[in-house]
């Protein structure tokens, strides 16, 4: 029997034949499109290649109008041949014609072809072309056809790159200066878009004299600008808004680094050898990349960052500048392009006036990212020789939302953007009209929508979404934010504030969710060669128990006539989830004496080990409600790293295997009266929360932005017909659902998007 891996086989051995081959670029591009076809055994293959401008232009097909070959042209962005290079993602449709982005061309003959599927040609980060395959029938392209479709095009990328099928002359504009339009890929860390003009950060300052002449004079030099330098994050602390705990937080971490006298020591010492306040700065901190670079503990990493910009301010106030780096003229729509950034060199700049953040480097922990998302600025990181692909003033929009950046975007691009934004806003205007309204389906199911928190930044998001509560508070985060382990005190404080703000409404405190790629700067564990499944979470705490006494005692403090729900996280055997009932009762009988009483008190779990899903008999009479946390529960059924980027798409959530294992945890706990929730990413994706609704989940938790579509797809769904058609192919095998529940979803009129 032949497979879909013995047909791509032989399609990509006719195809390294076809680059082997003689002939000139025309006619080895038309044997490819001809070997596709036919391979597909599709009507229609085509290949566009992205000419100067960012126009595609129709350069070689199988089975439209030959008379339309470089002649058939579409911008980036118009059509559906446009979407899938300006999001450089592919588009699979069994009705294109149905599709609000389909452009007829009637030059190509296409009105006879109704199913499309296209893919980008990338080459160096950069979207050549778009491969595309139509039939005339409405045929549902499978997830492994659009798979090889893609490893084609990395074979019609590499004939077109060397064939030179686009001139290195044409990406020069007659005047000679300039370059094509790119569009980069990197990490969303902060969502939004930005529309602006690029500001460099350069806060490296040149050190001209190194020797010192008088090292009693240059200790002295050390002494009062490390003075200055204090003064001036004091300053910073006391203008920033104190009711942003968060943020002051980073601040805080910021200020412990300047007032180390480790580090002050050291420059002490360099001075002393002869270096000069200048030189000493620059030598110690030097010293100190180079040890952190070997540091595999991501969050130490990340402080690197808090001490580059340190020894720059330092700098700067040695060499007689005031240290405000930032603190320059900007145009009214920055867009700042840096290698790192230190959390006070972003404030530094007027940020009223910052559209956005791009860094070469950078990650979710960093300090600079915790602040530009608190002041709500879009950040894209890791795109490698950002600074070298810019010059100031160029324009440029970047969607931290996908991790995009286009440099230099053409007018096509920018009114894509634009438009794009509008209709953003205009489904903002729809979901704050329904921040109401209940989360009812067409047949009268309700779903409760709850948030999932961390920081007290999210919190205002519960008014303006209209959740239900907060269904999930990781407690770690301001943790992770502190320079050392928050004591019962300040821990009460911030129980009691997000409480508050609540209002009444429900807030789930997950305990304390450590280790793994959750490192707290203070708390220095032992290497493990897996951290993921290694000493983490539930098991420190049960561990090291007075940790989890003194939280557990603020959050009876701070709940002390409320309601308190408390759930402990990565549990993997029932008698773990006994230790810490155990825990909290001790702490309840402890505390009631001094007077702290919860009004109720609710004990659930996350469900995130497999194992568990086995001993369900056993752990839902001890809880009053079970979460579903599908990130890592997903990562360990499949055995799949999911912060390998080889491995984080390879398995889906909307596969029999992982829809029938949510199913069998949702039935146990409807019929044992316990209440299930998900709060994993997939409970924010529509597709995946009218799926996991219809399946009898009546508590979805997840992000401020998941929410309105999430509503708004609920409310367009008849759940008790989803759950028919989703039982009847959970008997199915294939790799996913996800396509079969898209277009069943299409057909219903259940809104997606």
């Amino acid at each position: 029997m032949t497979t879909d891996a013995d047909i791509a086989r032989r399609l990509l051995a006719r195809l390294r034949d076809v680059m082997a081959g003689t002939g000139d670029t025309q006619t080895r591009l038309d044997k490819v499109t001809h070997a596709i076809a036919d391979s597909f055994r599709a009507d229609v293959c085509s290949i566009y290649v992205m000419r100067a401008g960012e126009v595609l232009e129709l350069f070689s097909t199988e089975g439209l109008k030959q008379t339309a070959v470089h002649q058939t042209r579409l911008r980036v962005g118009e059509g559906l041949v446009g979407e899938v290079a300006a999001h450089g993602r592919a588009v699979a449709l069994a009705d294109a014609w149905s599709h609000p982005s389909f452009a007829y061309r009637p030059e190509t003959g296409e009105e006879l072809f109704h199913s499309f599927v296209g893919v980008p040609v990338v080459r160096g980060s950069r979207v050549i072309g778009v491969l595309v395959v139509q039939n005339r029938e409405e045929r549902v392209y499978s997830d492994v056809e659009v798979e090889t479709l893609e490893t084609i095009s990395m074979v019609v990328a590499e004939l077109m790159a060397t064939a030179e099928v686009v001139s290195r002359d044409e990406l020069i504009p007659a005047d000679g200066i300039g370059l094509l339009p790119l569009r980069l890929e990197g990490a969303g860390l902060a969502p939004g878009v930005g529309i602006g003009t690029v500001v460099l950060h350069q806060p490296q300052i040149r050190v001209k004299k190194l020797v010192a002449e008088d090292p009693e004079l240059e200790l002295e030099r050390l002494k009062t600008a490390l003075s200055a330098l204090r003064t001036q994050v004091d300053a910073m602390l006391a203008a920033d808004d104190a009711s942003d705990t968060d943020f002051l937080d980073v601040l805080h971490a910021y200020r412990m680094f300047a007032q180390d006298n480790g580090w002050r020591n050291k420059m002490s010492d360099a001075i002393r050898t002869g270096l000069t306040a200048e030189a000493a700065v620059v030598k110690v901190h030097d010293d100190t990349r180079v040890r952190m670079q070997q540091v595999t503990d991501p969050y130490l990493r990340e402080r690197l960052h808090d001490l580059e910009d340190l020894a720059n301010r330092l700098l700067s106030h040695l060499v007689g500048e005031d240290g405000q780096g930032g603190a320059r003229d900007l145009p009214d729509d920055a867009i700042l392009i840096c290698r790192n950034l230190g959390p006070t060199e972003l404030l530094d700049y007027d940020r009223t006036k910052l559209r956005g953040l791009v860094m070469e480097e950078g990650s979710r922990t960093m300090h600079a990212v915790i602040v530009a998302k608190a002041l709500g600025i879009p950040v894209v990181a890791r795109i490698e020789n950002i600074f070298s692909i810019v010059e100031p003033w160029d324009p440029v929009i970047i969607d931290g939302t996908h991790g995009q950046v286009f440099v230099r975007p053409s007018e096509d691009v920018r009114r894509q953007f634009t438009k794009s934004l509008k209709v953003y806003r205009r489904k903002q205007a729809e979901y704050a009209q329904l921040r109401d309204v209940p989360a009812v389906s067409l047949d009268g199911t309700e779903v409760s929508l709850m948030l999932n928190a961390g920081l007290m930044i999210d919190l205002p998001h519960l008014d303006e979404t209209g959740a239900s509560g907060i269904g999930l508070y990781r407690t770690e985060l301001p943790f992770m934010a502190r320079p050392s382990l928050p004591d019962v005190s300040s821990q009460r404080a911030l129980y009691s504030k997000i409480l508050d703000q609540a209002n009444g409404r429900p807030v789930v405190f997950r305990t304390l969710d450590v280790g793994s790629d959750k490192v707290l700067p203070y708390w220095h564990g032992t290497p493990e060669d897996n951290p993921a499944m290694g000493w983490r979470s539930i098991r420190i705490t049960l561990d090291r128990p007075a940790i989890l006494r003194e939280q557990l005692r603020a959050l009876i403090q701070a709940a002390s006539g409320r309601e308190l729900r408390v759930m402990f996280p990565m549990v993997a055997e029932v008698d773990e989830l006994l230790q810490s009932k155990k825990i909290l009762k001790m702490e309840l009988e402890e505390q009631a004496g001094a007077g702290f009483i919860p009004q109720s008190l609710k004990v659930g779990t996350m469900l995130e080990v497999p194992a568990l899903v086995w001993q369900l008999k056993a752990l839902l009479p001890e809880i009053d409600f079970l979460s579903v946390g599908s990130n890592d529960l997903m990562q360990f059924l499949f055995a799949c790293d999911r912060g390998n980027p080889r491995m984080s798409e390879r398995y889906d959530v909307l596969s029999p295997a992982a829809l029938s294992v949510l199913k069998q945890i949702i039935d146990a706990c409807n019929e044992a009266g316990v209440s299930c929730s998900v709060c994993g990413e997939m409970a924010g994706r529509p597709l995946e929360a009218v799926t996991l609704a219809a399946l009898g989940v009546k508590t979805l938790s997840m992000s401020a932005s998941g929410l309105g579509p999430v509503k708004v797809a609920l409310r367009s769904a008849d759940l008790g017909r989803v759950r028919d058609y989703v039982t009847q192919q959970l008997q199915t095998a294939p790799h996913s659902l996800r396509s079969r529940l898209r277009n069943y979803a299409v057909d219903m009129g259940i809104r997606l998007s």
